[in-house]
């Protein structure tokens, strides 16, 4: 290039510099939250496609110059950011170089229980199973919540969080524990000084109705029978205690299994386990509070999860044979169904058709 074309030039680049910056500094100014992924791999024409889609830069290609001028048009971090509509050019350039305004989700789901939540958590975090486990044994929160078991298993409230970038493994523990102690409501305390229980109690009862109940209207009447058995004295004989204590998922449970030494065996424990066995959602918390007005002190569930519910022993039995001879007729109308349909697809292959069905 010779020197009157640098010098002219020189001009026109300043120029457009300039008028870059000037739209680099202008911003909406309504300072919303916008959400946006940028996924592994994109480029960084894709990124500002996407902050253009969102309405964060007016032109995907002119922030792309700009970004080019700066030198910065190569180096991008990946993830979900929520950054926010208004902010200068520069600071979304920063954003996507650095990473600032990154942030992670995780949904714990309903009756879940801290060694299921650890591993979601650390991955997410991108943290140490070790700080899970320390940060779930926090002392301070176990004092503050008086909490008499070793964990905060029951308080990490089953929900869809959002965590900041590098976010530690206490600080996403104790945003869970504080929707907890938020869902707590402070009618709820009111009501457990009614029933004469503590809230570590309640939350107990509420992580055992959690994992026995899959239909939500029966969640009251299964807390109802809980509490009558404690009432009675009578153990309360619950699976889902025995598979905490075995560290097992949910499924059969054996009478070998009933044998386990523990004191969340409540087949041989009278009374409630020393504290929680998963995360409950409201909907169990508010049916340990508010129990159904029931005699029962028995149910037995069908294989589809609703429950038969009877008041005696005697009762119970019945129940039980009444279900297992509809589980065998469900079976035997299902396995019936499977053989004609293998039939019917055998004959269809043969190009033959069933002649032991009316036309």
């Amino acid at each position: 290039m010779g020197e009157r074309a640098m010098r002219s030039a020189s001009p026109r680049r300043a120029l457009v510099f300039a008028a870059l910056a000037l739209a680099a500094a202008c911003g909406g100014a309504t300072g919303a939250e916008v959400r946006l992924t940028i996924r592994k791999g994109s480029s960084f024409r894709e990124a500002a496609d996407s902050l253009a889609a969102h309405g964060l830069v007016r032109s995907a290609r002119v922030f792309g110059i700009y970004a080019k001028l700066r030198g910065h048009d190569r180096t991008l971090r990946y993830g979900t950011y929520v950054l926010r509509d208004g902010m200068s050019w520069g600071q979304l350039l920063d954003a996507l170089r650095a990473g600032r305004g990154i942030v992670h989700s995780l949904t714990i789901p309903e009756g879940y229980p801290i060694s299921q939540i650890a591993p979601l958590l650390a991955e997410v975090l991108d943290v140490p199973a070790e700080s899970i486990d320390a940060a779930v044994r926090d002392t301070a929160l176990l004092h503050r919540l008086d909490i008499p078991t070793p964990t905060l298993e029951g308080y990490l409230f089953p929900d869809t969080y959002t965590f900041a970038d590098r976010a530690t493994a206490r600080e996403a523990v104790r945003v869970m524990v504080e929707r907890f102690e938020k869902e707590w409501k402070p009618e709820y305390e009111a009501r457990r000084k009614e029933m004469a229980m503590s809230r570590h109690d309640i939350l107990t009862l509420a992580s055992i109705v959690e994992k026995e109940v899959r239909r939500r209207e029966e969640g009251p009447v299964v807390a109802a029978v809980y509490l009558n058995r404690l009432k009675a004295h009578i153990p309360l004989q619950a699976d889902p205690t025995v598979q905490y204590a075995l560290g097992k998922k949910p499924g059969r449970v054996f009478f070998k299994d009933l044998r386990v030494e523990s004191p969340y065996n409540t087949y041989k424990v009278t009374g409630l386990p020393p504290g929680p066995i998963a995360s409950p959602g409201g909907a169990s918390i508010k049916a340990a509070l508010y129990p159904a007005k029931v005699p029962y002190r028995y149910f037995v569930a069908h294989p589809d999860g609703h429950h038969e519910f009877r008041r005696t022993y005697t009762e119970h039995l019945e129940a039980i044979k009444l279900v297992r001879g509809a589980a065998r007729a469900d079976s035997t109308t299902r396995e019936e169904r499977l053989r004609t349909a293998a039939r019917d697809s055998a004959l269809r292959s043969l190009g033959l058709k069933d002649s032991t069905r009316k036309p």
